[in-house]
């Protein structure tokens, strides 16, 4: 079977995998207050241009959303998010569980524009509802898009002008970073982000996310709302080994690279077949549309996720390429179709 159903069902990556060995029988203090922990935030602080920044190491994505905007809001607060957000749709209401509304709207691509965040805050203007708070947003989002740099420049702005932070999903950061559209770099997200995590579960990680907050009203309590939330890592130094591992010799951009890589020459062969796609493919996430039957002939061989049963009769179907796919797992799937 060719494997293209997502991006993080390996292990790790080698140089994180040995990383862990090498360490295996290192005596650290717990809940990342070890030494790894420590130099790891002092290799974000410089990279991302922030050396105030706080950093903090969590075990999976849905807990890191679930922690950052229960730390970030007050319980008459929401969050405004795409309708196809994975706080929306794939986190079995953890977020609403912590008392705050999701605010969904509808996109194309799964980006969130100051159009909608404009929209969301005009029709929440009495006591009686909700008080939007936070705009959160994933690069890459559910559909493979990457933001450019003049539309969180945008995002930033409008956020400023209604008083909302802006919190950046980074599942597939690496991706993001790692896309030949993408122009943004670390430093710039670090600046118009109150806060942003990397995500290590689909970047190279055996497990593992780490959240860069900025702005210093977030900062307070934080690690007391990670214990709450069962999020405090008692072996928070294996955490803290990996994202070492991951940002040494810029690891971490160079696997999202070769994720991306291996994406864009699917799409390129796919669309050299003459079908079409559902979104635009920018990055390791390939959204084909073909017949039913097609899909199910493929399914024989190889491992994707069923997207939408299209009106027409035809389905969109979902390949993801990872740090690990291969040039053959590419030319197997193109010599198949």
């Amino acid at each position: 079977m060719i494997f293209l159903k997502n991006d993080y069902s390996l292990g790790a990556h080698p140089q994180v995998f040995q990383a862990l060995a090498d360490q295996n029988l290192t005596p650290s203090d717990s809940y990342s207050n070890d030494t790894f922990c420590t130099e790891t935030t002092q290799l974000v602080r410089q990279i991302t241009g922030q050396p105030d920044a706080d950093v903090h190491f969590i075990a999976g994505g849905t807990l890191t959303n679930l922690v950052c905007l229960a730390a970030f809001m007050r319980p008459y607060e929401a969050v405004i998010a795409a309708e196809s957000s994975h706080i929306y749709t794939h986190e079995t209401g953890a977020i609403e569980a912590t008392g705050h509304k999701v605010l969904p709207v509808p996109t194309t691509d799964g980006k969130v524009s100051p159009e909608d965040v404009d929209k969301v805050v005009a029709f929440h203007d009495m006591e009686q509802m909700v008080l939007p708070r936070v705009v959160y947003i994933s690069d890459t989002t559910e559909m493979g898009a990457v933001y450019t740099l003049d539309e969180l420049k945008a995002l930033r702005a409008c956020c400023d002008r209604h008083g909302l932070y802006l919190y950046i999903d980074g599942a597939r950061l690496a991706m993001a970073l790692g896309s030949s559209y993408n122009d943004v770099t670390l430093k710039d997200m670090a600046a118009l982000a109150d806060a942003f995590y990397f995500g290590g579960t689909k970047c190279g990680a055996l497990f593992g996310e780490m959240v860069v907050i900025v702005n210093d009203t977030l900062k307070p309590h934080f690690r007391a709302i990670m214990r709450q939330n069962g999020a405090l890592f008692a072996k928070g130094m294996l955490l803290g080994i990996q994202f070492q591992a991951l940002l040494k010799d810029d690891l971490y951009t160079k696997l999202g690279r070769q994720a991306d890589a291996m994406g864009q020459k699917l799409a390129h062969g796919i669309g050299a077949k003459g079908y079409e796609f559902a979104y635009t493919p920018v990055s390791n996430m390939i959204f084909p549309v073909m017949t039913r039957e097609k899909a199910a002939e493929l399914a024989q061989n190889v491992m994707f996720e069923k997207w939408l049963d299209n009106a027409d009769g035809t389905q969109t179907i979902r390949f993801v390429t990872s740090w690990a796919t291969t040039e053959d797992d590419i030319d197997g799937l193109l010599a198949l179709l």
